[in-house]
């Protein structure tokens, strides 16, 4: 069975020399935002170049030429692209970052099993792995209610969020297993406020998400930081196990058992 390598998505400015920086473009060339952005201002992505090869740079196209979101049949195409030009150039590595997830809008689900059957030359995006790797399925057990309040709770998430150095024993102390405790660190690591990750501002939509979770599962009074930082960690599992607030609140109540999107035959399977 094939290995690929990974990166944990933070940005990058800099790769060694043989090393390619692989982003999602618009097809007019217009790399003022994310990942494009990145990639003009340090890795000599070209101004009205939005496909293919260009200095320490391959552009993805995810966005036509007027900004908008292209469907996914027409991504596949570009990626297929991409897939043949990394087996030709093969002495190359491509640092490839999770593109289609940000501006676009895409999921992850929606976007990384699209890059199945690529060559080993490829350095992935952490988040696409289960959709990658046959067996990474197992690194992403089935959502609990006991798994979730677990380490969502105000303990984890402030003793994490000011950097204590009790976080570790908030999150030993929790009822969590080895696979599950990893799983926490990956959302809890995930930033969404004030931005995220792709520098979307996101205050907007976590003020909504948390206007229809509160008084459900929780109670907040006002949009304050300390509620806006504990959403964020609710949508950042929401967004890694692809579902949305009413799934959540479902969750929360133990009505139901969440699957990771890479192995879902159906949607949610219901509790017994």
């Amino acid at each position: 069975m094939m290995s690929f390598q990974y990166h944990d998505e933070t940005i990058v400015t800099e790769l060694p020399e043989n090393t390619v920086f692989v982003f999602g473009s618009n097809m007019a060339g217009q790399h003022t935002h994310g990942a494009a952005r990145i990639a003009a201002q340090h890795f000599g992505a070209v101004k009205g170049v939005g496909r293919g090869w260009a200095g320490q740079s391959f552009a993805i196209p995810t966005l036509n030429e007027h900004q908008q979101q292209m469907p996914l049949s027409q991504i596949a195409h570009y990626i297929h692209d991409f897939k043949i030009y990394a087996q030709n150039h093969s002495k190359m590595t491509y640092f490839l970052t999770a593109l289609g997830c940000g501006i676009a809008g895409y999921k992850v689900s929606e976007i990384a099993p699209l890059f199945r059957g690529m060559s080993s030359n490829i350095i992935f995006p952490e988040s696409f792995k289960p959709y990658i790797e046959e067996n990474a399925v197992s690194l992403f057990p089935n959502l609990t209610s006991r798994m979730v309040q677990a380490f969502i709770t105000d303990e984890v998430i402030f003793y994490f969020d000011h950097g204590s150095e009790f976080f570790e024993d908030a999150l030993q102390k929790t009822s969590l297993s080895d696979t599950e405790k990893a799983i926490a660190l990956i959302v809890l690591n995930e930033d969404l406020y004030p931005r995220d990750r792709y520098g979307r501002g996101r205050e907007h939509e976590l003020k909504d998400i948390l206007g229809k979770l509160n008084g459900k599962i929780f109670n907040f009074h006002g949009n304050t930081e300390g509620a806006m930082i504990f959403v964020s960690v609710i949508v950042a599992l929401m967004e890694l196990y692809d579902i949305d607030e009413q799934d959540f609140v479902k969750l929360w109540r133990n009505e139901i058992e969440i699957v990771h999107p890479a192995n879902r035959g159906q949607a949610i399977s219901e509790t017994t």
